[in-house]
């Protein structure tokens, strides 16, 4: 059976509308996608990092609830577990200050299981930081020598642009890493200061990978290959809050490789109608996603969507 595994933060939300606490949720950008598929059934691995405290306890707890292992989740004693304000604005888009005091030692923790076909996602700010890179290359090497399909979000937020041109080695180290890279218009306009995703796939992608997708909220997906460029509408909606709709996105899309079974070695030569097929379950579950408070689908949405085939 194909499993998933991420790598990321993890965290509290504690969302405020109209400048009121309104909602605690466990989050994080690979963390939001994983509850997303575990929800769905898929077998799910996280590697992250907790304190030993009550917020902590909260999330492994929610973890568990939601069939994500916590084999690889470092529990440190020393520090407290990170908590993150996302005030919602008029547009329903968020804006965050983040609370953080993590130990000296950091993700000491075992590497997972990693087969031939499983799916490994990791990104944002947590892939670049000078501090966890040295593991994050280990866990990067370790799933691509056993030929895992490695998806890659950078999930680059305003908060640091200002160290976009230190970090962009980094970026391009994690290109050169995946078989699929995943952002948003915002993300790329914050990294290269561009808004032109052909320029920036034919300039600052497609030499390290050839698949490339990028979603512009309303104005819908796009998809580059060596052998084409797609665009995918979507549909109209009035969103209740966007946070986890990327963070969906991508586990829509991680759905869909393992629903019409897209191996490691299909990818170079995927067809325009496989990959719309695959993108479809992507804006299926980020547009569920816009549609409540929380950061993943939920558990009634899950039990009606079709499971992916295991093999």
């Amino acid at each position: 059976m194909r499993k998933v595994i991420g790598v990321g933060e993890t965290i509290l939300d504690i969302i405020f509308k109209n400048d009121q606490p309104h909602q605690a949720v466990p989050g994080g950008s690979v963390f939001n996608g994983l509850v997303s598929l575990g929800r769905l059934g898929v077998p799910v691995s996280f590697i992250s990092e907790l304190g030993n405290d009550k917020v902590g306890e909260i999330i492994r707890q929610f973890m568990t609830e939601n069939n994500i292992s916590t084999d690889y989740v470092d529990c440190f004693p020393d520090g407290k577990s990170p908590i993150s304000l996302a005030f919602l604005d008029e547009d329903h888009n968020a804006q965050y200050t983040f609370y953080k005091d993590y130990p000296n030692q950091r993700l000491e923790v075992p590497l997972p299981q990693v087969n031939e076909d499983d799916i490994f996602i990791f990104g944002s700010y947590y892939s670049l930081n000078p501090v966890l890179r040295e593991r994050i290359v280990e866990f990067l090497e370790y799933a691509k020598e056993r030929k895992a399909i490695i998806y890659y979000d950078p999930n680059f937020r305003n908060a640091h642009t200002h160290e976009a041109i230190f970090l962009t080695p980094t970026i391009l180290d994690n290109f050169e890493y995946a078989d699929i890279v995943r952002g948003s218009d915002e993300d790329f306009l914050n990294i290269f200061g561009k808004t032109d995703m052909q320029y920036i796939y034919k300039e600052h992608i497609q030499f390290y990978c050839d698949r490339f997708i990028t979603t512009h909220g309303k104005e819908g997906v796009h998809l580059f290959t060596k052998n084409d460029h797609s665009h995918f509408p979507t549909n109209e909606i009035e969103p209740c809050s966007t946070i986890g709709a990327g963070d969906n996105f991508n586990a829509g899309i991680i759905y869909g490789l393992l629903k019409y079974d897209v191996r490691h070695r299909d990818l170079p030569e995927l067809s325009k109608e496989m990959w719309g097929k695959i993108i479809t379950c992507g804006m299926d579950l980020a547009t569920e996603v816009c549609l409540s408070y929380d950061n993943y689908i939920s558990k009634e949405f899950a039990a009606g969507y079709n499971h992916p085939s295991q093999s």
